[in-house]
């Protein structure tokens, strides 16, 4: 089989690999529209007819389920759907939002639900090129309801088994008419090569459409997300090829060309390992008997120097110990001095500290002798001035004083005296006792009776 009549096996594979990516897509489009079989027999009959068992509308890929009984049924519809309730004879809706549940009549009510989640359309564009060359150009593009008071009115949601069908079909069209258009214009290198012309051509494209102008109700609503072209390949394979035979042949010849250098220098490399080889050889015959030379000097200078080493150390360490014992005998000596001079110095300091202690006692001595002498004349000095100050004082006093003082002392010394054993009585005329020489003369009569009296009594020895 020639090559003009093999397939293009890579456009096979790419094409392959969309066809399993739209299957996909729809297996699971098919598993989120599947509903479980209704349960069978007379009691889930009458729950169905009673209302009383939730039970959906219609079967769709949202999951909306209806409850209550007859016209007073309630529709909760999931957070993540759009939804429009509408009732007859209201031009406006009762209510429009995403994820609203509301009271539903089936006699006078409609509603409509929509996904809200993300959706992605495959598309597969077969254009013509500038050079009339088939070119298959794969992306997809995925969009999203934005404004669904909009999207509501000028798109068809009615389809219940997959309510995007429709618009997806739209877009998807208008996409590939965008991109066949992009290609006409764009030659067969460039539609390969770069890919960004026909992803800006066909955003602008679907965004006008499907967003409309800024502040503007033209749109249909809807907001583009993204635009990604994944794959362009040529349909011809013929035509492939020989895109690929100016590539290929230009990586062959540089491949031939490094293998010839890779020749020339592997030759070049071993011509130049053995000249190095044989070099290094040489080098190595001439540095060994260089080496044996030096080994020999070194080892006859080792020895030489070794003995002349052990030579000089003996006698190093003859002199070490004959300095170190001298050393030794000078530090003794000085020791001995040191030890002489402390002594000495310890007695002269035990000499004076006897000294100085001798000197204190004598100083305490005589200081106390010279403390009691004082006290003695002080006392001597106190006891004069005493004696004096009463002479004073008895000079200074008056006859009647001392006429009151020796009669307040009489029976003091009448209690004194002993008791006589008779009483005379003695009368001294011409005497003045009002004088003191006339008192003084009576007490001198008194004391001579007195005494008298005493000797008389007391027994002759």
């Amino acid at each position: 089989m020639s090559t003009a009549d093999r397939g293009n096996a890579y456009l096979e594979q790419v094409v392959a690999q969309q066809a399993v990516l739209e299957d996909d897509l729809r297996a699971r489009r098919s598993s989120a529209l599947g509903e479980p079989m209704p349960a069978a027999g007379p009691l889930a009959k009458r729950e169905r007819a009673l209302g009383s068992a939730p039970d959906r509308l219609t079967p769709g890929p949202v999951d909306v389920r209806i409850t209550g009984f007859w016209r007073w049924k309630n529709v909760l519809v999931p957070p993540n759907a759009f939804v429009v309730h509408t009732r007859r004879g209201r031009e406006e809706p009762l209510h429009i939002g995403l994820g609203v549940s509301f009271r539903f009549n089936p006699a006078t009510d409609s509603f409509l639900v929509v996904p809200g989640a993300t959706q992605t359309i495959l598309i597969n564009a077969y254009s013509i090129c500038r050079e009339l060359q088939g070119v298959l150009v794969q992306g997809y593009v995925q969009w999203i309801i934005h404004t669904f008071p909009i999207a509501y009115r000028k798109l068809d949601f009615g389809d219940p088994q997959d309510p995007m069908r429709l618009v997806n079909l739209q877009l998807r069209e208008q996409a590939e008419a965008a991109i066949k258009d992009k290609v006409a214009t764009m030659g067969v290198r460039d539609v390969l090569s770069d890919k960004q012309p026909i992803i800006e051509e066909l955003t602008a494209r679907l965004r006008a459409v499907a967003e409309g102008a800024a502040d503007s109700d033209q749109g249909l609503g809807l907001r583009i997300v993204t635009v990604q072209i994944k794959e362009a390949v040529v349909s011809s394979s013929r035509l492939w090829e020989n895109l690929q035979k100016p590539y290929r042949a230009e990586q062959g010849q540089i491949a031939r060309l490094a293998e010839l250098q890779s020749e020339e220098a592997v030759a070049q490399r071993e011509m130049a390992t053995e000249r190095l080889k044989e070099t290094q050889r040489l080098e190595y015959e001439r540095e060994l008997a260089e080496l044996r030379a030096r080994n020999e000097a070194w080892q006859f200078d080792t020895e030489v120097a070794e003995r002349l080493r052990r030579t000089q150390r003996k006698h190093d360490d003859s002199r070490a110990v004959a300095e170190l014992e001298t050393e030794t005998t000078r530090h003794a000596l000085r020791m001995e001095r040191e030890r002489h001079a402390e002594e000495a110095e310890t007695g002269r300091l035990r000499v004076e500290r006897e000294q100085e202690l001798k000197r204190l006692e004598l100083d305490g001595t005589l200081d106390l002798a010279r403390s009691q002498t004082q006290s003695d004349h002080e006392r001597a000095l106190l006891d004069v001035e005493r004696t004096r100050l009463r002479a004073d004082i008895d000079n200074q006093q008056t006859p009647a004083s001392l006429h009151a003082k020796l009669i307040g002392l009489l029976p003091e010394i009448m209690a004194k005296l002993p008791k006589p054993d008779e009483l005379r009585m003695v009368s001294i005329n011409g005497g003045d006792r009002t004088t003191v020489s006339g008192l003084l003369s009576e007490l001198a009569i008194v004391v001579g009776v007195l005494r008298s009296a005493l000797d008389g009594d007391r027994p002759a020895s």
